[in-house]
């Protein structure tokens, strides 16, 4: 790994980050009623939605340039701890015992495959 990678690391994660927050401005867009069905998808939440995936491809490409090929999914796997958290904070959506369970192997899995 490069000596500069950790900056490589965080672009990345903050590009997971980023697109997990998409994801929400999404759903609440779809939670809201639209007039028609042009108005679903050119409104400005939608529209900006679509711009933060744009960014988030462009800074992780990016990323690429100093994190590991085999290092990427993991960091990517971080996803769904924001989503979970955000589907908690935002959404008041229940979690049970197996999404739990789920997101212990999620962490344990980044943590080891972070261990050098």
């Amino acid at each position: 790994m490069q000596e500069n990678s950790t900056l490589y690391i965080l672009i990345m994660l903050f590009s997971v980050l980023t697109g997990a927050v998409s994801q929400v401005l999404l759903k609440k867009a779809a939670l809201k009623p639209h007039p028609t069905f042009l108005s679903e998808y050119l409104n400005p939440q939608v529209i900006f939605a679509y711009i933060l995936f744009v960014a988030c491809t462009f800074l992780t490409v990016y990323a690429y340039r100093g994190v590991p090929l085999s290092l990427g999914p993991v960091l990517e796997s971080t996803s769904y701890l924001y989503v979970t958290a955000f589907g908690i904070l935002i959404f008041q959506e229940k979690i049970n015992a197996k999404k739990i369970a789920a997101l212990i192997l999620i962490i344990a899995g980044v943590i080891l495959t972070a261990i050098p």
